[in-house]
């Protein structure tokens, strides 16, 4: 069996004033307080640490006494839960009062505050999540969690139907944790337990399942935990489609020959997409942010715009109407899509283009136009689109004067049919 570290006293972020402080707040009149899930975890794999959460014996309204005495301002982010947010030398720390679920729907909790550090753990979802460590970094893990982290193994605490009863969207929780610290293939029980429970996604909100897809799709796992999602029938349901596994592989094999860093909008355009109709439907399932939306939808445009072999004059041509975003999402797109057996080289070389090629500023502007001609309002733009497209389709070797000569022809033809 794989002992756990004694401590964690080394961690760089626990010795910082703004954690002792928290810590010095809470541990008041026999109160004790630990740092709980994500931030020990994630502590323990050497992995970034994001949010720094708090669990306490004492009860939300002396949390709140407690830590405005000390100077930090209190927000009850939670209260109905037992959860309260405290600003503290400028950092935001989640505090949650110990706690058991008394009743569940499956979306909300009705608890009871205490003061048992196992009980709560038992009510946690995975044992890799109810790891925890005092203010000295010492560390309790009373369900054998870092010993399933080690193995990359995702693991319910208890009966995982239970727990999925209490919130259905553990299912996703699931793959989630599944696709970013998961090693080989899912836990049995677990992803038996998700399959019979997994017609209760369509009860969650459009927003609680687009975060968690949205995590998914840029995870280290995506591609295995996607396909498995997609072979327990559970994809289907969350897409409300068909998803496309071997896009997804392709998308990241460009994506590892170029240096690309995922994207969540060109991700979940290759698992999901193949229309504009696709992009809408995906954003209003998952309540996507309009950025992701609109990016989705260019990089599907892009590949018309670019071809499915584009030589270099098209490669160009793409790049300015699209600017370097959208050309390079377009690429990538495309080779998901291809069928081709052939290597992605053709398109890894158009992929560097924007670092060799400077895309031009189209020099001419209304006031070029307004000051030869009688020609206002649409059709001014009119013309300078005209121009500016035979300056495109000329491969941008026109420059401004010869532009210039381009347009008093125009405006004398122009007037010539007047």
């Amino acid at each position: 069996m794989t002992l756990a570290p004694r401590s964690l006293a080394e961690t760089p972020w626990l010795s910082t004033t703004a954690v002792q402080s928290v810590f010095a707040a809470l541990e008041q009149d026999g109160a004790e307080a630990r740092i709980v899930g994500g931030a020990v975890r994630d502590a323990l794999l050497g992995v970034p640490v994001a949010d720094i959460d708090f669990a306490t014996t004492a009860t939300p309204d002396i949390v709140s006494a407690q830590s405005k005495a000390a100077g930090f301002k209190v927000v009850p982010t939670g209260i109905e839960h037992g959860t309260l947010t405290v600003l503290a030398h400028g950092n935001k720390y989640e505090v949650t009062t110990l706690r058991q679920d008394i009743e569940t729907d499956g979306r909300r909790a009705i608890v009871r505050f205490g003061r048992d550090w196992i009980a709560d753990a038992r009510r946690r979802d995975f044992t890799v999540n109810a790891l925890s460590i005092d203010a000295k970094g010492t560390l309790y893990d009373p369900l054998g969690g870092y010993e399933d982290m080690l193995a990359g193994r995702i693991r319910f605490v208890g009966e995982p139907g239970k727990r999925i009863a209490e919130d259905r969207l553990r299912i996703l929780r699931f793959f989630r944790f599944h696709a970013q610290y998961g090693k080989g293939d899912p836990d049995g029980e677990g992803l038996a337990a998700a399959i019979r429970a997994r017609g209760a996604l369509r009860d969650l909100s459009a927003e609680r399942i687009g975060q968690e897809m949205r995590r998914i799709a840029v995870a280290r796992g995506a591609l295995k935990t996607v396909a498995t999602m997609q072979d327990s029938g559970i994809l289907p349901i969350v897409l409300g489609g068909v998803g496309y596994i071997g896009a997804l592989r392709r998308l990241q094999e460009f994506e590892i020959s170029v240096d690309m860093t995922p994207a969540v909008a060109l991700r979940l355009a290759a698992i999901g997409c193949r229309v504009e109709e696709d992009v809408l439907r995906l954003a209003g399932r998952m309540r996507l942010a309009n950025a992701t939306r609109d990016r989705m939808r260019k990089a599907i445009t892009a590949i018309n715009k670019i071809g499915p072999r584009p030589q270099q004059k098209a490669a160009r041509r793409a790049l300015y109407r699209l600017g370097e975003e959208g050309y390079r999402d377009g690429l990538a797109l495309a080779y998901a899509w291809s069928q081709a057996p052939d290597d992605s080289a053709p398109l890894r070389e158009l992929y560097a283009l924007p670092d060799e090629w400077s895309v031009p500023s189209f020099p001419l502007g209304g006031r070029d136009v307004l000051g030869g001609t009688s020609l206002r309002g649409p059709s001014v733009g009119a013309l300078l689109r005209e121009i500016e497209d035979w300056w495109i389709e000329n491969d941008f070797v026109a420059d401004e004067p010869a532009l210039r000569h381009r347009l008093r022809q125009l405006i004398a033809a122009d007037n010539d049919l007047r």
